[in-house]
């Protein structure tokens, strides 16, 4: 199935002043209705890191559950969840960042992944980047690296993905948005 990134947006939902006023959510919660949006946007991550020299798929919480559990399947990888502070049981490290509308604390399993892992990093979107630069953060304290960040969206305008760039962190998104 060829990729159609009009089709695709064309999907997500705008939802106003939510969940504070001024923010913009992009709901892509329609992609995830439709088996042919579903297939395209999962068939193109799995055709772009098929053959990537990665050892694990670390998903945030929660959006990107939905999209890292897949890719971790498909491409026969382990699955690393990055949490909410106190989701996860036995030992974390944690990491407090900003979002878009506020402060947050991200945490990993202490045993996650050994030294000299290879993370996928992948969320629904990249908005100020607070949440896969915190996972970067501790991808690298517990030894490992972090191939790629990959996201369905990018919100460029506010800056998370030039954040990531910034940081050494490569990206890929399967479209963009720019601020209404």
């Amino acid at each position: 199935m060829i990729f159609d990134e009009y089709y695709i947006k064309s999907l997500i939902r705008n939802i106003t002043d939510w969940p504070t006023p001024g923010v913009v959510f992009r709901d892509i919660t329609p992609l995830y209705q439709s088996p042919k949006a579903q297939r395209m946007v999962v068939d193109s991550f799995i055709q772009r890191y098929v053959d990537a020299e990665i050892t694990h798929i670390g998903a945030m919480e929660a959006r990107g559950f939905l999209l890292g559990s897949v890719i971790a399947y498909e491409l026969n990888k382990p699955l690393v969840l990055f949490r909410k502070q106190g989701k996860l049981p036995t030992k974390t490290i944690a990491e407090e960042y900003d979002i878009e509308y506020g402060k947050a604390v991200l945490e990993v399993q202490e045993d996650a992944f050994g030294n000299d892992a290879s993370i996928l990093l992948v969320d629904d979107l990249i908005a100020t980047g607070g949440t896969l630069l915190a996972a970067a953060a501790l991808t690298r304290r517990l030894g490992g690296s972090v191939y790629e960040a990959a996201a369905i969206v990018d919100l460029p305008d506010l800056g998370g993905s030039q954040k990531l760039q910034d940081s050494d962190i490569p990206i890929y998104t399967l479209c963009a948005f720019a601020k209404d």
